[in-house]
């Protein structure tokens, strides 16, 4: 007892540490072990039996008890929203004041004010349908309706006819497309190929989603390296490799006839630094080329590359209204003076 009369006196020794300004003075013996468990339950069970104190006041809705928070003034977004505000002149107020929610919409809608509004009401207003009912600034925001698009018929292109009228060369025959055919035997990708080396007609080939591989890929290659006439190539959607891409890349370098090729989403995703450089330096080197159709991952590839396709396309196009041989002529006869 002298003890905890000791360390009561004590309590208000700031110097003293917290673990020694507590007395513990409970006399009462453990009835036995510690049960955490039951322990938890009594506390819970007890705290429920535990009745409520009353309030002073009862609550009533509606009513503040005690005092209302009242936010500061913002004085700096007050001085901001100040400047922000144009003075659209008389006319424009009136006209604004005095105008009906359609005629707001259709104005967001010129406007391009595309948050401000949903797609019934955007192309409402493009089409002057006039807006549809319950969609107002008031009405309930909903989702559109989808629209329903039949599948795209399946590729009735007949391969053994085409196959044929590509061997034979024929005139009419401009545009072959092979998109979505499956099972195409390697056998027929051969024919194929085979056939366009000369070929003198056959303007876009179209081989998206056919199955091909690097093993026809080799073949297309071969075949551009002779064939003169091709403008479009599209080998999307294949199991070609990174390697197989640059081996096309490289064919187009041999006749420098073709404008277009696109060879995206292949086996591998990622080509690669090395890869993307590569191809790179063969576009830079092809002064025909006017679009390429390649997910490259890295700037430095995509810039150079974009930046050489819009010189070929200012080429072509001067050479088409002819001020490319005019200028070339131009210089020739100052170089010779």
């Amino acid at each position: 007892m002298w003890i905890c009369h000791k360390l009561k006196s004590c309590l208000l020794d700031n110097l003293l540490p917290p673990s020694q300004r507590c007395s513990y003075e409970c006399e009462k013996k453990p009835t036995g072990p510690l049960n955490r468990k039951k322990l938890i339950e009594h506390i819970n069970k007890q705290a429920l039996e535990t009745p409520d104190k009353p309030e002073f006041k009862p609550y009533v809705a509606g009513t503040i008890r005690g005092k209302k928070w009242i936010p500061p003034e913002n004085v700096n977004q007050k001085e901001a929203d100040e400047q922000i505000a144009i003075d659209l002149g008389d006319e424009y107020e009136q006209a604004l004041s005095q105008a009906t929610q359609d005629e707001i919409i259709d104005l967001a809608a010129i406007l391009g004010f595309h948050s401000m509004m949903n797609q019934d009401q955007y192309h409402a207003s493009l089409l002057n349908k006039g807006q549809p009912l319950g969609l107002g600034w008031d009405g309930i925001t909903k989702a559109s309706q989808p629209k329903v698009f039949p599948p795209e018929p399946p590729n009735d292109t007949n391969i053994e006819l085409s196959i044929q009228m590509v061997k034979e060369d024929n005139y009419d025959l401009k545009h072959l497309n092979w998109n979505n055919i499956k099972n195409i035997s390697d056998e027929k990708f051969e024919q194929l190929f085979e056939a366009l080396k000369d070929n003198t007609n056959l303007e876009t080939l179209s081989l998206t989603n056919t199955g091909m591989t690097d093993r026809t890929a080799i073949k297309l290659a071969e075949a551009l390296e002779k064939n003169c006439t091709l403008k479009v190539v599209n080998v999307e959607t294949n199991f070609i490799s990174p390697d197989g891409i640059v081996r096309l890349m490289k064919s187009l370098l041999n006749q420098r006839s073709l404008e277009e090729f696109r060879a995206t989403n292949q086996r591998s995703q990622v080509l690669g630094n090395k890869i993307e450089m590569e191809i790179t330096k063969l576009v830079e080197s092809n002064p025909t080329l006017l679009r390429l159709g390649l997910h490259l991952e890295y700037n430095d590839a995509r810039h150079r590359i974009a930046s050489h396709l819009q010189r070929n396309i200012d080429r072509s196009r001067l050479r088409r209204m002819g001020h490319f041989s005019r200028t070339y002529t131009a210089g020739w006869i100052t170089s010779r003076r």
